[in-house]
This record gives C-alpha cells, structure tokens and sequence, in this order.
C-alpha cells in the first residue's frame, strides 16, 4: 500500500510504504543460558523496558533465569499483557541498558533492515498504529488472563509498518517526536 501523508517535512514528496514486520525484522529466541545477565526486566508500557526491582520493587523473575530470553541494547519486546490505556499490550525497544533477561513470553525481536530507522521504528510503536493489525490476529480476541493470545508465527507475518520510503524522512519525524516528548517532559517537571 502507497500513501503520502498531507502533513511533510518539506523536499520529501516519496510515497509512504507498508512492510510486514517479518520483512524488516527477525526474531529473538537467545536463551540467557550462560548467565551473561543478571538484570530481571520487564515493560512497562509508559516507562519501556525497565528492571522489575525498580518497577515492582521486587523480583518477579525466576531465580534461574538461564531459561529467559537474553535482550540487547537496541533490541524490541512485545508484551502482549493488557494494561490501562494499551489493550494490545505494548512494543518496546531496550535503550537503558546493555542486555537483561526478559521471561519467554515475551515476543523478541530485532530490526535487520537498513531501510528502517531504530528511532523510527520505535516512535511508530509509540503511536499504537499497529493496534489494527493486532487486533486481527489475537486468537480469541480477548484478555486471558491478562495476556493476549497472539500467535508468534502471525505476528511477524501479518502486523505492518508504515514507513517514509526516505530513511532521511524517518529520522527527521522521529527527531522531531523525540524532542517534543522531551519538551513535554521538561514542561510537566516545571509544572
């Protein structure tokens, strides 16, 4: 699907373009199997991928955590619990620390493309543009328990992403977003 959005950094008039995720993405599966970390996270859908003695004051995880898959820095995780304000769970991209152990029930992934930017891809999960495609695909449309059943397979295969053909165009709309969060940020901590 082609599209071009009405509002535009001006000089970029190229098309926007749909990708599947399993396009531009692969998979996660590294197993902390080693011990490389020591670092229990989890998301939280207004704060990112944190350490749970932080969020919870506390560690939820396994004391093993061999099992959990390994995240690096840069790296993205899908929560597919509910929480308020995000009924398909959220998608978040490692950025406060180096590696940490995320539970298997997560969806890991990282980005492969060069024709999509990091900052881009995270800002698009930010907007929950993707919720639709979500949607489409829980099993049984509804919370189980607090976790959405999303198979991985359709995941990758059928949530999409759209993206400015221009990788300048995507840095600049996910400059631009990031400094507006911050002046927000600044604004709120002055209020």
């Amino acid at each position: 699907m082609n599209n071009k959005p009405k509002l535009r950094f001006p000089k970029f008039t190229d098309a926007w373009e749909q990708r599947k995720l399993g396009d531009i993405c692969e998979r996660v599966t590294r197993k902390n199997k080693n011990g490389e970390s020591d670092l229990p996270l989890t998301i939280a859908s207004q704060y990112g991928l944190i350490d749970q003695r932080d969020f919870f004051n506390r560690v939820v995880a396994a004391k093993d955590m061999s099992n959990y898959y390994l995240l690096k820095k840069g790296e993205f995780a899908y929560n597919k619990s509910y929480s308020n304000g995000y009924d398909y769970g959220s998608i978040k991209r490692l950025d406060a620390y180096k590696q940490g152990c995320l539970s298997t029930l997560y969806i890991c992934f990282e980005l492969v493309s060069d024709e999509v930017d990091s900052n881009y891809l995270q800002c698009y999960f930010d907007t929950l543009q993707w919720y639709g495609d979500i949607s489409q695909i829980c099993a049984e449309g509804a919370r189980n328990h607090g976790l959405l059943n999303v198979d991985t397979k359709a995941f990758f295969d059928d949530v999409s992403v759209q993206a400015p053909v221009d990788i300048m165009e995507q840095r600049k709309i996910s400059a631009f977003l990031n400094n507006l969060d911050n002046l927000i940020t600044l604004h709120q901590r002055k209020c």
